[in-house]
């Protein structure tokens, strides 16, 4: 007893030390118009350079659940069922370009670095997704949301989410060993309860709603957590990814409720998610970065060039030139779900590397795509003029 209650407070004060820093590293995200994921990324690689621990694998995997659960509730809660029968119609022919151009790189890297084939489709998976986080985000910085390219860039974004809640089954599936026919029936699966919750949100989300909603704040919250871990657990134990849970019970609600709960679970969710990102750096081998960063600047390379070709394809009868390239260069980003896919291989059997390869990747891109962003008008401006005087 006496050995534990001298670790306590040493373990209170290193964790509010990092809180700490966390706190300036995200006002300094906020006062550039960043994203600070790949600054929780660096501090976890740091303290991991620095101090490597041997971390209970309990405490992390439940905190990244949790983590990762409400961060995919969240991103439900953006999309309405009507807003994904309009973008799925809209741009299923952008959303399969973007699969088609982004999936195979990683693909391809994952096979040509001689891993199997489950880590392949999880670089493949890391490759393809854009941060739907940090592009919302950069959209609303850069005064862009009433932009005529917009809403096919947020089109595209709800077809990957689309996808991955397909996606995400499957992989769990390969990950945890079962054959490809187990993958496939669980993909299925989670198809059907896509379906099953667009269903229920058109028609009887109302009901739904009702039976939430409360005048006290803290009914609500407590509710709302009470079912997304409830589900989450349950599913889980059916072999059913709890994030894609989580992601269909935030489509299924709407309205008040979800206009509530955005507001209540934002703080929790960014609190998580930030020890999230610290705990998946902090698991990573930061010796071993050096072996990918040459095969993570070439996936960078590669797949901003395909993502801004997603975005000329996805807007190429909606918006002008300069246009277009603002779409290509939002797309850029990568973020929280690849993060989430690459921590699926953490701990597991499947190639060790996957963990710094992504984590460098992401670092890449999350910075990179912001600032490209930011400059891409006056950059295609300035190539269309030289354009017209040749």
């Amino acid at each position: 007893m006496l050995a534990a209650s001298s670790i306590v407070p040493l373990l209170l004060l290193e964790i509010g030390a990092v809180a700490l820093v966390l706190a300036l590293l995200a006002r300094l995200a906020v006062r550039t118009g960043f994203s600070p994921i790949p600054l929780y990324l660096l501090v976890g690689l740091t303290i991991g350079a620095i101090s490597p621990a041997t971390l209970n694998q309990v405490t992390v995997d439940v905190i990244a659940q949790v983590a990762v659960i409400l961060l995919l509730f969240m991103l439900g809660l953006e999309f309405g069922a009507e807003e994904i029968a309009l973008s799925v119609r809209a741009h299923l022919g952008s959303g399969i370009v973007d699969g088609v151009l982004n999936f195979i790189p990683g693909l391809v890297a994952g096979f040509v670095l001689g891993w199997g084939p489950v880590a392949a489709l999880l670089l493949g998976g890391v490759t393809y997704i854009s941060s739907s986080g940090i592009v919302a985000k950069l959209l609303d910085d850069l005064d862009r949301l009433g932009n005529l390219e917009t809403p096919a860039i947020l089109s595209v974004l709800v077809i990957e989410d689309m996808a991955m809640a397909v996606y995400l089954p499957l992989i769990v599936a390969l990950l945890a060993g079962a054959g490809l026919l187990t993958g496939v029936v669980a993909a299925a699966g989670a198809t059907a309860a896509l379906l099953v919750a667009l269903y229920v949100s058109v028609r009887h989300g109302s009901a739904l709603n009702r039976g939430i909603s409360h005048p006290s704040d803290e009914v609500v919250l407590l509710t709302v957590v009470g079912i997304l871990l409830a589900v989450g657990g349950g599913v889980e134990m059916l072999g059913v990814s709890a994030a894609v849970a989580a992601f269909l019970v935030g489509i299924a609600l709407s309205g008040n409720v979800a206009d509530r709960a955005r507001v209540l679970l934002a703080p929790v969710r960014d609190l998580l998610a930030a020890g999230f990102f610290v705990l998946f750096a902090l698991q990573i081998e930061v010796e071993r970065i050096p072996e990918v960063a040459g095969v993570a600047a070439l996936l960078w390379v590669v797949t901003s060039l395909t993502k801004v070709a997603t975005g000329v394809w996805a807007t190429r009868r909606v918006a002008g030139v300069v246009g277009r390239a603002r779409a290509g260069t939002a797309l850029i980003a990568r973020g929280e779900f690849s993060i989430v896919l690459a921590g699926l291989a953490i701990g597991t059997t499947q190639e060790p590397l996957l963990g710094p390869l992504a984590a460098t990747y992401v670092l890449l891109t999350a910075v990179s795509g912001p600032l490209l962003a930011r400059v891409s008008d006056p950059l295609t401006r300035a190539w269309v003029r030289r354009r017209k005087r040749a």
